[in-house]
């Protein structure tokens, strides 16, 4: 069947990350090299529904690669929710000419790319952006990778402040639901403790854990902590209690937050956003739809929708054991 795509669409949903604009300059410089015409939509679905346009170009794209966050912007729609909102997004590409979309972040944002589709039959590839590493059918998503080394960069000062003044560290890092960040940033930073949504480790364990850093000789100690963790509350009621119980530890509180999503992205990021933004456009190309273009064992793959919506992607088991190994 003779693919009849020759306008593309490409936006950014959700909370941005480094390596969008990567990504989104992959999708337009392969349009180019395919001779289709790429637009840029600007501030997600709500730029959809407005019919916020731009057409873009090879050269239009030059010198972002190396820059964070998104240069179409990044928005939530709960308009695009509505029965309302996706006829008016659709009537929006038709009037365009836009045959296809390319959309860029994580699983709500490929929730939505999927009803819309489904709905239309409107022919989206995702691509995964977002720093949580949290969707299923890829190994990594862009902008983890310099999530990640963001997260250490800022732990090993931390630990610097700690070991002066004897002091223990309750670092939150972000990440939603999935712990990756926390897992990996707490072994890569030589954390204590790493605490993370998918394992529950109990408050009693984590008490235990740092008496025995203490009597190991420990005089300063990390801990990281996933900021979907269920031990408490949040990480401030945590510290109140690890006060309250263990008063020989002076105790200091440093969440991370938005520091994680800016930022320059890395070498790692940058490739893998190129080598999406391109899969994306051959998946359209091939008469590819509904599903996402992802990483697997180094290998571009291409993983249905209702395959990526469903939960965290998967956390490895042995790391936990890593980590309880060289903590001590």
């Amino acid at each position: 069947m003779k693919n009849k795509i020759k306008k593309v669409g490409v936006l950014t949903s959700g909370g941005d990350s480094p390596g969008m604009n990567a990504a989104i300059r992959a999708v337009v410089r392969a349009c180019s090299y395919y001779q289709l015409e790429a637009y840029g939509i600007y501030r997600g679905y709500e730029g959809l529904i407005e019919a916020d346009f731009i057409g873009l170009t090879a050269r239009s794209v030059k010198n972002i690669i190396h820059k964070g966050g998104t240069f179409l912007k990044s928005a939530r729609s709960p308009q695009f929710r509505t029965e309302e909102g996706q006829e008016q997004a659709y009537r929006n590409l038709i009037e365009q000419g836009i045959d296809a979309l390319v959309v860029i972040g994580g699983d709500g944002t490929f929730a939505g790319a999927k009803a819309f589709g489904d709905t239309y039959t409107f022919p989206i590839i995702g691509i995964p952006g977002t720093i949580d590493n949290d969707i299923q059918g890829t190994d990594y998503t862009i902008g983890y990778d310099t999530a990640l080394n963001t997260a250490v960069e800022a732990i090993d000062k931390i630990r610097d402040t700690a070991n002066s003044h004897n002091r223990l560290f309750l670092v939150e890092v972000m990440g939603r639901n999935a712990g990756d960040i926390a897992l990996n940033a707490g072994i890569g930073a030589g954390a204590e403790e790493i605490l993370i949504p998918e394992e529950n480790l109990g408050i009693e364990r984590l008490l235990e854990s740092l008496d025995r850093s203490r009597k190991s000789g420990k005089t300063s100690s990390i801990v990281v902590v996933s900021e979907g963790d269920q031990i408490g509350k949040n990480i401030f009621e945590l510290a109140d209690y690890i006060k309250e119980n263990k008063k020989d530890y002076d105790v200091r509180v440093t969440v991370l937050g938005h520091i994680q999503r800016g930022g320059s992205p890395s070498c790692y990021d940058r490739v893998l956003a190129s080598r999406l933004g391109v899969g994306a456009i051959q998946a359209l190309l091939e008469n590819k739809q509904g599903c996402m273009v992802g990483i697997n064992h180094n290998q571009v793959v291409e993983v249905p929708f209702s395959s990526t919506t469903s939960g965290s992607n998967y956390i490895d088991k042995s790391l936990l054991k890593v980590a309880d190994i060289i903590s001590i």
